[in-house]
């Protein structure tokens, strides 16, 4: 089951690849069947609910209720059953969400970036409730705080809402990949950095549809606002990585990434 739109599975890459490279992003039109959209939809909201499944084999963090990125509470995890989670990782433990993220497009993508196997950093749910969630700042990701050594192949992220201007689509500098990372740390942009290089006046606005997915560069930047709608605003990314990456951590054993496309 990979609810893959039919016309979706054999799409020209060509042009996408080539706006990935030149834009450091790429909008691949509908991907996601009518199907896929609500039982993606409705499995994220089950677990973030607590139903179905156990949430201790999820990663969740709850939104902040000031709606800024500065208070948001680390470590808490699972606070109870709750539409207003910002993010839920380790979703490929998921059957529903894995079949979305190995199905045969995604694969062609990520074997048109590289030779050999593919495997997975993470595959995480960002949701923004109705007339909530975070204003996410400018970042990257990529950098040494994702303990990786080399850089990430590619994210996809599919909108299983609407996700206009007034909901907190995506916004991003495009091109802003080519200059590789902001400080060597990765993650968030220094504001100081983002006003030098003119992000606000170079940003454009990336609105999708449900069923829409994303090609996006881990180096771009990017961001998104809160959501004014009456309604959710979900989205599911996913990353992928040539297959010799390893982990660097060293807190902790090293984290092994799971092949979802083989050789």
């Amino acid at each position: 089951m990979t609810f893959l739109l039919p016309a979706a599975a054999s799409m020209d890459l060509s042009g996408p690849l080539a706006e990935l490279s030149e834009r450091g992003f790429a909008p691949l039109g509908r991907t996601l069947s009518d199907e896929g959209i609500a039982a993606l939809g409705q499995r994220a909201d089950a677990i973030m609910l607590g139903r179905g499944s156990d949430p201790a084999q999820f990663f969740f963090q709850h939104d902040s209720p000031s709606g800024r990125y500065e208070d948001l509470q680390h470590g808490r995890g699972y606070v109870g059953p709750s539409l207003a989670y910002r993010k839920i990782e380790k979703l490929e433990k998921d059957p529903l969400f894995r079949s979305w993220i190995q199905n045969v497009l995604f694969e062609r993508v990520a074997r048109s970036l590289c030779e050999g196997p593919i495997t997975l950093y993470r595959a995480v749910l960002f949701n923004k409730a109705p007339h909530g969630g975070t204003e996410l700042p400018w970042h990257q990701d990529n950098g040494s705080f994702w303990g990786l050594d080399r850089a990430p192949l590619v994210q996809i992220w599919t909108a299983l809402d609407d996700a206009p201007i007034e909901a907190g689509c995506l916004e991003i500098v495009p091109g802003s990949h080519e200059s590789g990372l902001a400080t060597p740390l990765g993650g968030m942009v220094p504001q100081n950095v983002a006003e030098a290089a003119g992000a606000e006046q170079k940003r454009i606005f990336v609105p999708a549809r449900a069923g829409e997915s994303i090609l996006i560069h881990n180096d771009v930047w990017h961001r998104s606002g809160v959501n004014t709608t009456d309604g959710p605003r979900r989205g599911f990314t996913i990353c992928y990585l040539r297959g010799e990456t390893r982990c660097l951590r060293t807190r902790r054993a090293p984290r092994r990434f799971e092949t979802v496309f083989g050789a």
